[in-house]
C-alpha cells in the first residue's frame, strides 16, 4: 500500500511539473512582451536587442515582440523604467553594463537593484577599445598621452558605459579627453566622419565595421584575446588604475544583457530563459550576428545574476576609488 502511495505522489508531482511547464509556456500564446533597448536606434545595443527580440519571438510560439526604445542618461532611464514596471513577464529589455559602475558608486540617479532583476540571459563577452578618428593625427596610444591640447571623445550619455570608462581613464591616467555627450546610437562614428569628433570608447563589435571601412583605428584594447591591438595594461604601472582596468575588463564578460523586473514568476522567467537559450542556439541568428561582426557567447539566468552578483560584490576602497575617478572635473 505505502509503494502505490509513493508512485501515485511521484506521479502526480511528475504531472505537476509538467502542469507548471505547460502553463509558463501557454502564458505567452497571444501576448504581447515589450522589448526595451535603453539606447537610441542604431548603435550596437540596438541591433543586438532587436535581434535578440526577433528571435525569442521565434522561439516562443504565439507570442509578439515589440521593441521599444528609452535612450537618455546612459542607459538610466531605460533600466530604471524596466525595473517599475509589472513582474509580469511581459517586459523585459537590454541596458549597458555601465549601471554596474553606476550601482557600486551609489549613484543618487539609480532607481533600480541589478542583484534583484529577473535574469534571462547575456549575448556576449565584449572588449572595449580606445578609438581614433582617421582624420586624427593621432596614431598609438603614446601618441594620445602626448598631447598638449585634449582631444574630444563622444559619449551617448553620463550614465553609459563609454562615459563612465573614459571618466574613470581620463581622471585616473590623466588621458587628454575632453567628452561630450549626447551622442546616442551611431551617432558618435557619424560625428567622427563629419570631422567633429576625434574618438571615443566602446565595444569592439561595435567599431569593427567602422574600422574596417577605413573611418577609423584601434589603439589600445581592454580585455579579449585578440593580438591586434595593444592592452591597455600594458602602458599602465600605477596600482589604483590597474584595478579600475580590471574592473572595466570585467564588465566586458558580460555584455549585451537581457533582464525583467524583479519578482517574474518562476515559470514564466523559466519560459523567457528558454526561448532567449533557443534563440542564441539558432543558427540564423548566429549567421546574422556574424555578418553584422557581433560576437555570441552567451550564458543563462542564475549564471548571469552569479557573474553580475561578483561584479557588484567590490570592496569599500574599490567603491571609494571608482566614486573618486568618476567624479567629474570642474
Amino acid at each position: 500500500m505505502a509503494r502505490k502511495i509513493g508512485l501515485l505522489a511521484a506521479v502526480v508531482a511528475i504531472q505537476a511539473g509538467v502542469a507548471v511547464a505547460d502553463d509558463g509556456a501557454a502564458f505567452y500564446k497571444g501576448r504581447t512582451v515589450t522589448y526595451i533597448i535603453s539606447a537610441g536606434a542604431g548603435g550596437g545595443y540596438d541591433m543586438y536587442g532587436r535581434l535578440v527580440a526577433e528571435f525569442m519571438q521565434r522561439n516562443l510560439p504565439g507570442s509578439t515582440f515589440v521593441v521599444r526604445n528609452m535612450p537618455g542618461a546612459g542607459h538610466l532611464i531605460g533600466a530604471n523604467a524596466l525595473y517599475a514596471s509589472r513582474p509580469d513577464g511581459l517586459t523585459i529589455g537590454s541596458f549597458s553594463t555601465g549601471l554596474i559602475y553606476n550601482q557600486i558608486s551609489r549613484n543618487s540617479a539609480v532607481q533600480f537593484d541589478l542583484a534583484r532583476m529577473s535574469w534571462i540571459g547575456k549575448a556576449a563577452s565584449e572588449p572595449r577599445v580606445v578609438l581614433i578618428a582617421a582624420h586624427s593625427p593621432v596614431k598609438t596610444f603614446e601618441d594620445l598621452m602626448a598631447r598638449k591640447e585634449p582631444l574630444k571623445f563622444a559619449a551617448s550619455g553620463l550614465g553609459s558605459a563609454s562615459y563612465l570608462e573614459m571618466l574613470m581613464l581620463t581622471n585616473t591616467l590623466r588621458m587628454p579627453l575632453r567628452i561630450l555627450t549626447g551622442y546616442s546610437g551611431n551617432g558618435d562614428q557619424l560625428a567622427m566622419r563629419r570631422g567633429e569628433i576625434d574618438g571615443t570608447i566602446g565595444s569592439r563589435s561595435s567599431v569593427q565595421q567602422f574600422v574596417a571601412n577605413g573611418y577609423g583605428r584601434m589603439i589600445a584594447q581592454i580585455g579579449g584575446s585578440e593580438t591586434d591591438v595593444p592592452q591597455l595594461s600594458s602602458f599602465v604601472k600605477d596600482e589604483k588604475a590597474s584595478a579600475l582596468i580590471s574592473l572595466i575588463r570585467s564588465q566586458g564578460d558580460i555584455a549585451r544583457l537581457t533582464a525583467g523586473p524583479p519578482n517574474i514568476p518562476r515559470e514564466r522567467l523559466d519560459t523567457l530563459i528558454e526561448a532567449y537559450r533557443k534563440a542564441m542556439n539558432d543558427r540564423d541568428l548566429q549567421a546574422r550576428a556574424e555578418k553584422f561582426g557581433f560576437p555570441v557567447e552567451p550564458a543563462y539566468g542564475d549564471e548571469v545574476l552569479r557573474i553580475v552578483m561578483s561584479a557588484l560584490d567590490q570592496s569599500e576602497e574599490t567603491r571609494k576609488l571608482l566614486a573618486e575617478s568618476l567624479r567629474k572635473q570642474e
